[in-house]
């Protein structure tokens, strides 16, 4: 659920993008909080596929806005 490749993020529009990033981010939160206590995290690659999908959302959204 968390990656999210780029010809996903081609297909959205801009609604689905925003809520999609906030989704993401909301994720990220949960999984820095288990991280901080302590817990193992239980798909070790979550935390990184999670940072590269919110970089991917925030790369396309900046390049439509500039055009």
């Amino acid at each position: 659920m968390t990656h999210l490749s780029s010809r996903e993020i081609d297909g959205m529009n801009v609604e689905q993008r925003q809520r999609r990033l906030e989704e993401l981010r909301e994720e990220m939160l949960q999984l820095r909080a288990q991280q901080a206590l302590g817990g193992s995290l239980s798909d070790s690659g979550s935390y990184k596929a999670t940072r590269r999908s919110i970089a991917r959302l925030l790369t396309k959204m900046n390049e439509d806005s500039q055009e």
